[in-house]
This record gives C-alpha cells, structure tokens and sequence, in this order.
C-alpha cells in the first residue's frame, strides 16, 4: 500500500502552524520552543511533498518559503526599525537582523530535504542565501541610508568628546558586512565610503581652524592624537580593512593637505624647531609624516635648506675674516682651519638630528648629502674646497699643533674628517695635497704620531678605496725601510772607522714611484758636503747594485752654528742655504756673481736664496746695498753682529715653485689618463655608442673621485680619436666605434 499523498494546501497548513509559532517565538511571545515531535512533523510533512512523484511540491515550497519571510518582513519588522530612531532604531536593526538570521536557520533546518535534492538539482540560490538576500532586498536596503547617517552622527559625537554605546556600533558594522554575504561591496559603498568622506570634512574643518590658531607642535599634538583615536575608534567597532583608509583619510587632511603652512610656520615650523633644539616636536613631525607616501619630502627639503644657509654662512663668515686680515701671513689657512672645525661641528649637529629624530631615514641623509655638497666645495679667499680639507688634516697630525689633543679626539675628528670627504667633489685634488703635506710631514719629522698617520690612511681607504691612498702609504712604508737603511749605514760606519764623512749624516733613501715630483737644481757642494755624499754613496753600492741614487738637494736640512760676536747661535737652513754660507768661511765678502759661479745655480734660485737670508726676518748676510731686492750687482757679507733671543732658529726658504698651481696642474693632468681610459673601458665594452651615452657613462664612472667638466670629456674623445682608438660612424657622427 502506498504512502498517502498530501495536498498541497494541506500541507502548507500545516507547515503555516509552525512557521507562525516561530514568529511568535522570535517576537518574544511565552509557550516556548519546539518540541522533538512538532520538529519531525514539520520536516515530515516537507519532506513527503517533496519526494512524492505527484504531484511534487518542490517547485511551490521553495518559492512559499520566500514569500513567508517577505510577509513577515513587510508585517512586522520593518514597521518596528521605522517607528525607533536614533539609537533605538539602531537596536531594532540589529535586534532584527538577529532575529532573521535565527529564523532563517530554523527554517532551512525544516526545509533541509528541499535544500539538499531540489536546490542542488536546479541550480539555485541555497535557502539560507536566499532567506538573507530577502532580508537585504526588504529592509537593508530600505533603512540603509537612515542607519548610516546615524552611526556616522554617533561617531561624530565621540570625536567631540561624547559618549556613544560603541558595542552598539559594532553590531551594526557587522550587519554591514554579513548582508554582503562574503563580499565587502555593500559595506565599502554603503558605509564605508560615507564615513570616510564625513571623517575627511570634519577632520578638514579641524585643520583650517588649527592650522590658524595653534603653533606648529600644538598642532603636531593634535593630530597625532586625533590619529591615535581614529586608530583606537576603527579597532572598536569598525571593519579591519577600514583603519588605514580612515588613517590615511585624516592624515592627508591634517597633514598634506596643510604640510607646507604647518612645516614653514614662521615662529614655530620647521626651522624655528631646529633652532630650539626641540628635539621631541622633531621627532613628532617624522613620526606623524614618515608613514605618508612621500610626505618627509617636504620636511627634508626644509631641513636642506636649513643646512645649506647655515653652511654658506660659515663660509661667508670665512670669506670675510679673510679678507679683513689680507696681507698677513698664512691669513687664508688659518681662516681655512677654523671654517672646516666649523663644518665638521655643523655636520655633528645634523647628523644627530637625523640619527635621533629621523631614525636614519634615507630622504633626509640625502638631504644632508645635497646640502654640504653645495657649501663643502666652495673656495675661500682663493683657497680650494679640497686644499682647504688638507690642511686641517696636516694640522692635526704634524707637531705642535695636535700635541694639545689626545689620541682619542685626534682618532675622533680624523674619522669625521673621513666622513666629510663623502661631500667633496674633488677627492682627487684632496688626496694630492693630502700627498704633498704628508711627504712634509715625514721628510721633516713633523708628524706627531705614526699611528695616527696609518689610522687616518686606513680610514681613506675604506672610505675612497685602496687606489685612493696607496701612494701615501707607500710613503709610509718607505720611512720605515729608509730608517732601517740609516740603521745600517751608521753600524757601517761603526765598523769601517777609515770611513768618516767628517760631519754627522742622515740620508733618507726613497722609491720615486710614491712620492711627489721635486725640482732639484743642480748644486756644486762644497768640500765637506762632498765628502758626505761620497761615503754614502759607498755605503749603498755595497748593499745594492741594481739601484742608482738620485740627490734631492731641495729636500735636505742642515744644522749649522754661525760663530757670531754676540753668541753662537745655531742655523737650521736647507742644503742650499748650507751650501751658500759655508762660501763666507773663507771670505767675509762675496758679490752676487762670485757666489753664482761657485755654487752654479741659476739667477733665479740664487735670488730666492740670498733673499731668505739677506731681506727676510733673519738677515744673517748683510747687502750692499741695502735694498729690499736682490740683484746681480749687488754684494754679500757675512754679518758676524747678528744676534737674536733663540739658541737655535730655523731660517724658511721660499718654495722654488708655486707648490698649488704645481698640485692643481698635475692633477689636471690625472684626470686627463683617468677620463681617457673611462672612455676606453666604456667603448671597449660596448664597441659601439652614442655621444650623449658615452659622456653620460664618462661622468658616472669617475665622479666618485672628482666631477669631471664635459668640454674636457668631449675634447678627450677628439684626442682619442686622432690616436686611433675610437673612430666616429660614417653615417652617424654622434655615433662612436671603439677601434680594436
């Protein structure tokens, strides 16, 4: 016997009772819940219509169990979201989206069989989806606008200092989302998408009255506090992908927007907080804009500024105490001594600024870079940028000068100095002068510490490269073989006592590869400096033959005693102002050509010496007559009544030489090697290019040692050319070939 076939109106009856018990049951009514039995009635009764071949009410029970939830949307809860307002209304919507929810899962529970064969089979929404959708079609989508506007007044409300129910809030967030049904869509353009643009009008009011009223860190505390609030409020009640869009909402209105009138405030921005060394409103201003896509900009842009005024005005200040003090002597490099002391003081102080308020953030290293760049390379009272940096560094190494400093503040400053280089366009100018005043240094026994002087060749080389000081340490390393040398030459002494060079000796023995180029005019030694020259000269062709000595008479130093009335006094002169009065040992007069043609000097040298001697501050010979000039008429004699307050003095002699104009010239003429073989490196790589190209490369290859000009590179490539080892494009005079 078959089941009996229920009817649809019959059935739907029946299924009507317990729908309407679960309205009751949702509106709060008392008499319960379901029962096991009325449960397995009603999913019976469903189940029968639906697997009963005919007829099957499949079709009819879907679309009633719609229409049920629609009827009593329209009857009951919309009239009770419409009837509240305010917080209430708010309630009432969240209270009825649980409701239907609840409903909705009960329903599908009875509607289970529905959902799981005819559902499936006809491709339709689920009956939980749809119970949903009915829910946004009929009240979300009715009351949308309404329960926008009032969570955005709430939220208003609490951003002036109000009090709101936030879990209120939440709740209704959350029905935002889920009536999206895993997609953000609805919450994002519904809601999201008003507030943000209300939080962007209330935060814009704020900043035009701040912006007015408050001082640049009153207005910084401000905003990061309304940022930590917005911050707190999203976490509270509003969706996780909301923060940073609300974040950055409020921070281009308080911040971007006003960047420029808050960073430029005339008492109280940017520079006015340097000034005051308001470190904690420094450090605000990077916190508040490091976060913001490029906005340090503005901030590192001011702050370049700053530096770079500052710098030009030390070096203004530099200029001007030079030119007040024009005609003294060594005016322009002491001036030079206390401007780079200057620079290095202004570097400390930015520096700590960017290591301590801007966390090392690269935009403002950057802006420090550019900024001493512009003041670092400039020359004061004709002194370069790089000669200038030289002779701190020599002044801080040679005696006298740095014996006041202790190891540690000379190992300090040397590692800024290093560090300040960086900024320097013309490292190579730099490093020749460095050469020059180091050779001086180690020639004279002048440095005051060896150490110090391989510290500060360690610190170049890590900051310059090996190249950049590997003659000077050449130079260092040949000091000590020359001391060793001289070692050996007075133990050959000591065993050879026939041997006497008559006078006491000391030869330093150099490779010419590292040091500078001297001019040494010819001299003819008289007697007792010959025999000097000659045991020496023995003594090395016994330790070596493959090696020929060449004699720098213009380095070499000479302690004499002038037998003068009043006392003896002794004379520290160079080789040829030895040469010179050791003449007035057998003649108390001597004319100008008479002394020319005994030592075989040429006018000039022999001007220059008979100055330092005659017209200079030690007048130990005395012209005839007297005149403030030397010339070839004139005569010499030895001045036995010459006295003076020192035991011992040292007696200058003008350098042959114009030791600046000799340093610039051979660097320019360094450049010129080095640019020809970054133009080959270039070309040979590429074998063919362009003329833009090739410059453009030229200049990236090199810069890091010096900024070459361009009209030298275009005429290096010219000159390359003519020697074959470029060629230019038939077709394409822009265009070059590297010839192999």
């Amino acid at each position: 016997m078959g089941a009996k076939i229920i009817q649809f109106d019959q059935g739907w009856s029946c299924l009507q009772k317990g729908i309407t018990k679960l309205k009751k049951i949702l509106e709060g009514a008392p008499g319960g819940h379901f029962s096991s039995e009325e449960y397995m009635a009603l999913y019976s009764t469903i189940y029968n219509m639906c697997s009963q071949n005919s007829p099957n009410y499949s079709q009819q029970l879907y679309e009633k169990y719609g229409e049920s939830l629609t009827e009593y949307i329209r009857a009951t809860v919309l009239p009770s979201i419409a009837e509240n307002h305010g917080e209430f209304m708010l309630r009432e919507f969240v209270n009825r989206w649980a409701n239907h929810k609840v409903m909705v899962r009960w329903l599908s529970h009875f509607f289970s069989y529905l959902d799981r064969w005819f559902v499936s089979q006809k491709s339709l929404p689920r009956l939980k989806e749809a119970g949903l959708v009915v829910f946004r079609e009929c009240v979300y989508e009715k009351v949308k606008s309404n329960v926008v506007a009032c969570v955005i007044g709430f939220i208003d409300k609490e951003r002036e200092g109000g009090r709101i129910d936030r879990g209120l809030l939440k709740n209704v967030v959350d029905v935002f989302v889920e009536v999206g049904m895993g997609q953000m869509g609805g919450y994002e353009v519904d809601f999201e998408a008003e507030m943000l643009a209300d939080s962007g009008e209330h935060y814009s009011r704020k900043a035009v009255s701040w912006i007015l009223e408050d001082s640049c860190p009153d207005y910084m505390v401000k905003a990061e506090e309304c940022l930590r609030r917005e911050k707190e409020r999203a976490s509270h009640y509003l969706h996780s992908s909301s923060e940073q869009k609300l974040v950055e909402k409020v921070q281009h209105e308080l911040l971007v927007v006003h960047a420029h009138q808050l960073i430029d405030k005339e008492h109280s921005g940017f520079r006015a907080l340097i000034r005051g060394d308001k470190v904690e409103d420094l450090s605000r201003m990077f916190r508040l804009y490091h976060k913001i896509p490029k906005g340090l900009e503005p901030v590192a842009n001011v702050f370049k500024q700053q530096v770079t005024d500052e710098g030009k005005a030390l070096v203004q200040q530099a200029e001007d105490a030079a030119s007040s003090q024009q005609g003294s002597n060594g005016a322009g490099a002491e001036v030079g001594l206390v401007l780079i002391r200057e620079i290095l003081e202004l570097h400390d102080k930015y520096m700590a600024y960017v290591t301590g308020c801007f966390m090392n953030h690269s935009v403002f290293h950057k802006a420090l870079k550019e900024a001493f760049e512009v003041f670092c390379n400039k020359s004061v009272a004709g002194i370069s940028s790089a000669e200038l940096l030289a002779g701190f560094c020599d002044n801080l190494l040679k005696k006298g000068t740095s014996e006041k400093l202790s190891d540690e503040i000379i190992e300090e400053t040397l590692e800024k100095v290093v560090v300040l280089l960086a900024y320097y366009s013309d490292k190579d100018l730099y490093a020749e002068f460095c050469r020059k005043k180091l050779a001086r240094r180690l020639l004279f026994d002048r440095s005051c510490n060896e150490d110090h002087e391989k510290s500060f060749l360690t610190k170049l080389k890590q900051q310059c490269g090996g190249q950049f000081a590997s003659k000077m340490q050449g130079m260092v390393t040949d000091m000590t073989l020359a001391k060793d040398i001289q070692t050996n030459f007075e133990q050959y002494l000591g065993t050879n006592p026939n041997v006497k060079p008559g006078i006491d000796l000391s030869v330093t023995v150099l490779k010419t590869g590292c040091w500078p180029n001297y001019k040494s005019s010819d001299l003819n030694l008289p007697q007792e400096m010959v025999k000097c020259v000659e045991v020496f000269k023995g003594f090395y062709d016994s330790q070596t033959k493959r090696r020929k000595l060449a004699w720098i008479y213009s380095l070499g130093t000479c302690n004499i005693v002038g037998k003068f009335e009043p006392k003896p006094i002794e004379l520290v002169v160079s080789t040829y102002q030895a040469a010179l009065l050791l003449l007035f040992n057998d003649s108390d007069r001597l004319s100008f050509s008479e002394i020319l043609t005994q030592l075989k000097l040429t006018n000039e040298d022999l001007v220059r010496l008979l100055s330092s001697l005659s017209c200079a501050k030690y007048k130990i010979l005395i012209k005839e007559p007297n005149t403030k000039t030397v010339k070839p008429d004139d005569n010499f004699v030895f001045n036995s009544m010459f006295t003076d307050k020192m035991r011992k003095i040292r007696i200058p002699l003008p350098p042959m030489v114009d030791e600046k104009k000799k340093v610039t010239e051979d660097v320019d003429k360094e450049r010129k090697y080095a640019i020809d073989a970054a133009l080959v490196r270039i070309m040979k790589s590429r074998k063919v290019l362009g003329h833009q190209k090739l410059v453009m490369e030229c200049v990236e290859m090199v810069q890091s040692i010096f900024k070459p000009d361009i009209k030298t590179i275009k005429k290096r490539i010219e000159d390359l050319i003519t020697r074959d080892y470029l060629e230019r494009d038939h077709e394409d005079s822009n265009m070059f070939k590297y010839v192999a």
